[in-house]
């Protein structure tokens, strides 16, 4: 289990970091409440299906929902269903999805809702301890993660990359990272690039995926809207 640091800080978001969990696997769900309990984060109900998932994010209002996709009584959507839901109802909560396998369109459906703090990791992250803890944050405070092996996924297709065909090597890289929902701090450590290195390439994606505005994190969800949108 590798180390971490306690990350859990009222003044990382507007509210202190709290969260309601849905996964039918009892001790998958006990042991995410565990490592969270462990951060210091506020674990408000810990539940089995979708149906109260929905119950206890309108009765609690989280700042954040942890969901497996799949739950009962069918086992097949009815986590996604339920954390769609949740965005439509309450966009303010950041919906973190879990699932056991690479299902790109899962990521898709969530990302098409265009609300902040939404996430979607194969369940294999959890045991990365500082990796998943810090999707929760990011997550909770607004943020856009998805799991590394969904954009691998997704890049398996080139002759289907219609805009993103537009960008270099490099900035396919870069907004990759993005998808991933690192910073540019993060994205320079990882590519081995200089900050400013980074920055001119996220300026050139913006450019050449005509995504205007003046609000960079509003125009980074775009970009890797219209990066899983065209795949």
């Amino acid at each position: 289990m590798t180390e971490h640091q306690n990350r859990s800080d009222p003044s990382r978001g507007q509210r202190p970091l709290s969260v309601i969990l849905a996964d039918d696997a009892v001790l998958l769900r006990e042991g995410v409440r565990s490592l969270l309990a462990d951060e210091g984060i506020k674990v408000l109900a810990s539940v089995g299906d979708g149906e109260a998932l929905l119950e206890e994010v309108s009765r609690h209002r989280p700042r954040l929902a942890i969901v497996d996709v799949r739950m009962p009584p069918t086992h097949t959507d009815e986590g996604l269903i339920a954390a769609l839901r949740i965005k439509r109802e309450h966009p303010e909560v950041g919906v973190l999805v879990l699932s056991q396998y690479v299902a790109r369109e899962y990521a898709s459906d969530l990302l098409s809702t265009e609300t902040p703090g939404i996430g979607y990791l194969l369940k294999d992250r959890i045991t990365e301890i500082d990796g998943f803890l810090r999707a929760v944050h990011d997550v909770a405070d607004g943020g856009t993660v998805i799991d590394p092996a969904v954009v691998r996924a997704l890049l398996r297709n080139p002759e289907q990359r219609k805009a993103v065909s537009r960008l270099t090597p490099r900035e396919v890289e870069v907004l990759e990272t993005m998808a991933e929902g690192l910073s540019n701090r993060g994205i320079a450590d990882r590519l081995f690039l200089s900050l400013s290195t980074v920055e001119k390439a996220i300026s050139a994606i913006f450019d050449k995926l005509e995504l205007t505005g003046d609000e960079q994190t509003s125009r980074r969800v775009r970009a890797v809207l219209r990066f899983l949108d065209e795949q």
